[in-house]
């Protein structure tokens, strides 16, 4: 679904990231603590909240926002079935990290596993580089935003306001509220 509404709307990682984050952020909000209370069956706003516990937090907050960036920014420019793979090599990594620092045991099951992903990936980029068209001037990778536009989501109804097609009607201006440019006097 990234894919097909970056295309779609033709808009980068990072713009529809900005978009949906809000949205993402409210519904966490909202459901986090219930969810949590529900699997847990203890209130998360009755912990002890200490400074190292509070560390952690903005830890994984900062951890997740570069997980979604990077998300958007590998469906934005490849595929879903690349992401696919990056996340299985990410499995493999965490692993192999895992057996590394901290001496987790393998089983025979866990490096058949690593070793088939990786064949896997090795044979999925084989083919996707022999696949892959020569790139030409005709026709450029990504559409890029015009200079000046910084929502391309509600570019057309700012193109409408500099042309004076709303000021006509009584239907008001679709932009967004921090935009003082278009605000009607």
């Amino acid at each position: 679904m990234t894919n097909t509404i970056q295309k779609k709307f033709k808009v980068s990682s990072t713009q529809l990231l900005y978009q949906s984050c809000p949205y993402q952020a409210l519904t966490l909000f909202i459901v986090g603590p219930f969810l949590d209370g529900f699997l847990t069956n203890k209130n998360v706003f009755a912990f002890a909240y200490t400074p190292q516990v509070l560390f952690f937090i903005v830890l994984s907050c900062l951890i997740s926002v570069s997980v979604n960036f990077s998300t958007f920014l590998v469906i934005g420019k490849t595929s879903p079935v690349t992401y696919q793979v990056l996340g299985h090599l990410k499995t493999c990594l965490v692993l192999a990290f895992g057996y590394v620092l901290l001496h987790d045991p393998f089983s025979w099951r866990n490096i058949l596993g690593i070793l088939i992903a990786v064949v896997g990936m090795g044979l999925y980029s084989y083919f996707c580089t022999r696949e892959a068209p020569k790139p030409t001037e005709a026709s450029p990778q990504v559409t890029q935003v015009k200079e000046g536009e910084s929502d391309p989501l509600i570019a057309d109804s700012l193109n409408a306001a500099e042309n004076g097609a709303a000021a006509a009607t009584d239907e008001p201006l679709k932009v967004p509220m921090w935009s003082s440019k278009y605000a009607r006097a």
